[in-house]
């Protein structure tokens, strides 16, 4: 049997299961899964046709297109995302309005598609800049790699149908074009290799692997014309195998990374494997923030320099978050380590999560970890023309992340367990149902029973009787220190990592998990100068926030400082955290202004000010009761 999941290796240590294996049955996940599915797809497909990014096919396959085309060059990328994320919905639900939709789209799409198989509405036709001219950023390689990660969800959901041979055809001709001894480009946007390489396997076309291959070993070389971002910006600056570092737009970063996890396995290359986990431990150790997210910079949407990861700056954009999920889930499917689950959680939770507000109509694009001011409520009926605002936007002019939500949420279940050759591993908690294949033929199975993040309790029943022993294997997080395990009536702590019990199991015996959820103070390393002198508090895999609408004055949350010594106490799903503001006497703003550095501490009074509990709140939660100020690291008192 195939797996229905986005990423399917042909070797390595475990196994995916997917969407046939797994199912999750409300809780967290399951809540915003039926949210994505009754409201995110068709409020995405309802803004592209008001848009005209749907009509953009339309009109090229009526010859009507021109150089009034609307939007950008790789506008036709969010309907291959929403067309991946309908598939993924299908194959999940069976949904009929889903099924349709991907043949309502594909329709038009195909109708688009050029006899030798380029698919483009903004090159190529009429009066448009020829095929391939701008390959720095005309993102026409790009878009394509989208449709193939759309046609790798359709084919194994549901078999080859229209849009699988659309891609088919797209994907010829890109070998035509970019293969050996043809032009020797690469697109300034990484994707069409992660694409090429998944739907190769997928299809069993190797030549899609090899050309995945190919536009990875160019890329580093000075291909692409220099910009005023530098080369570094698209990752042409330097060969794959020879980085240290993520480095430039972390999105474009991040998808090349995670083709290369791709081709590295296929093709038995433990050069490039390693290149890939010596970027990622350290790009994780010093260029990562707290919530999982990546890039620290608005210029480039990019990566900063190590230990560069300002809180009020920070973009991480939610697309780069959905990115460092394909990169960690492959990383672990190749390895076996657990340390890549662990940053999925963490990115799930505080970066996916934080994006769609609750009915799934509005988005954060940028996700900082301290908003200043109270961002401007967000016209609904209105396109925002930024990425960051501090309110969640129904739509974006660039609306990459909408759809890239929507395609993560619906193939959700395909990252939270797997399989070994002898059982099951357990990585994401959720109320679910997880079966799987031995390779002896063996049929093993669990339900999953959690009420997780909110509690820290989670029930493993074995639901098939199995006379030979097997393991089950569960994840236990790093941040849960103090963890226990109980079965067969013993209880034992055990570590961060992988805790596995094997035995013969009987149907209905449970196994239960304990992790400790309660708040915790987290420090920084110092030499993140942006976050020096400030802690940060956690819950579970949850990182916390203070927002102004709990304060008791509307404009105290920039004089707010805690005490790091008073141990955070629970309070409904977040904290509350020993406080006081620190007053402001002595400062210029109170005379009218003129410098803001002194010769004096200005809060030396603070000692006098009165401590009280300020709530903290899931960050994932900021900003959905209306506009606020909000900050992640808070200042300690001294």
């Amino acid at each position: 049997m195939t797996e229905a999941c986005p990423v399917l290796p042909q070797r390595g240590p475990v196994r995916p299961l997917g969407l046939a294996r797994v199912s999750i049955a409300g809780g967290f996940w399951g809540g915003r899964q039926a949210v994505n599915a009754a409201a995110t797809l068709a409020h995405c497909e309802e803004w592209m046709e008001r848009l005209g990014w749907l009509a953009n096919f339309d009109r090229v396959a009526d010859g009507t297109t021109g150089p009034d085309r609307p939007g950008w060059p790789f506008s036709d990328s969010e309907v291959y995302k929403l067309l991946e994320a309908l598939a993924w919905e299908s194959g999940r639900t069976g949904d009929p309005e889903a099924e349709a939709a991907i043949k309502r789209l594909t329709a038009r799409v195909a109708r688009a598609q050029d006899q030798d198989g380029y698919l483009n509405t903004c090159f190529g036709h009429g009066e448009q800049a020829p095929r391939y001219s701008d390959l720095e950023g005309g993102h026409e390689l790009y878009n394509l790699g989208h449709l193939m990660q759309a046609a790798v969800a359709r084919v194994r959901t549901h078999g080859e149908d229209d849009l699988v041979r659309l891609a088919r055809r797209a994907a010829d001709h890109v070998c035509r074009t970019f293969g050996p001894g043809e032009r020797a480009g690469i697109c300034g946007h990484p994707e069409i290799e992660v694409g090429l390489a998944e739907l190769g396997r997928a299809l069993g076309e190797e030549r899609y692997v090899e050309q995945a291959r190919l536009f990875l070993d160019r890329r580093g070389h000075g291909t692409l014309r220099d910009i005023p971002l530098g080369r570094a910006y698209f990752q042409d600056d330097v060969p794959i195998r020879e980085a240290a570092v993520w480095r430039g737009h972390a999105v474009r970063a991040l998808y090349l990374t995670a083709a290369a996890v791709d081709v590295a396995v296929e093709r038995g290359d433990d050069e490039l494997l390693g290149a890939v986990e010596r970027q990622w431990e350290r790009s994780v150790a010093r260029r990562t923030y707290i919530t999982g997210g990546m890039g620290s910079r608005h210029q480039d949407e990019g990566f900063g320099e190590d230990w560069e990861l300002p809180p009020d700056r920070a973009y991480c954009e939610t697309c780069a978050g959905v990115a460092s999920i394909m990169v960690s889930w492959r990383l672990y499917l190749a390895t076996g380590d657990v340390r890549y689950t662990d940053l999925i959680e963490r990115t799930l939770y505080n970066v996916i999560a934080t994006s769609p507000s609750p009915d799934g109509r509005a988005f954060f694009y940028a996700n900082p970890l301290h908003q200043r001011a109270p961002g401007r409520a967000s016209d609904d009926g209105e396109v925002s023309p930024r990425a960051e605002g501090g309110t969640r936007a129904a739509w974006f002019d660039v609306s990459c992340c909408p759809t890239n939500v929507a395609r993560t949420l619906a193939s959700l279940e395909c990252y939270l367990a797997a399989a070994s050759d002898d059982g099951l591993q357990i990585h994401q908690y959720a109320p679910s149902t997880v079966r799987a294949e031995l390779p002896d033929g063996r049929r093993v199975a669990v339900e999953v029973e959690t009420g997780y993040p909110e509690t820290g309790t989670v029930r493993v029943r074995i639901a098939s009787d199995e006379a030979a022993p097997w393991t089950l294997a569960l994840r236990v997080p790093a941040w849960a220190a103090g963890a226990t395990l109980t079965e067969g009536g013993r209880t034992r702590p055990v570590d961060p990592g992988l805790v596995e019990v094997r035995r013969a199991f009987r149907a209905g015996e449970v196994v239960t998990l304990e992790l400790p959820v309660r708040p915790r103070i987290t420090w920084p390393d110092p030499r993140i100068d942006a976050v020096r002198g400030c802690v940060a508090v956690e819950r579970g895999p949850e990182v916390l926030c203070a927002e102004s609408v709990d304060l008791p004055h509307p404009g105290g949350l920039d004089a707010l400082v805690i005490d790091p010594h008073s141990d955070p106490r629970e309070d409904s799903g977040g904290a509350r955290v020993r406080a006081r503001l620190r007053p402001r006497a002595g400062t210029t703003a109170d005379v009218g202004g003129g410098w803001s550095y002194l010769a004096a501490r200005p809060d030396a009074a603070g000692d006098a000010a009165e401590w009280f509990e300020v709530p903290l709140r899931p960050y994932h939660s900021w900003a959905q009761r209306g506009p606020s100020s909000m900050r992640v690291w808070l200042p300690i008192h001294e």
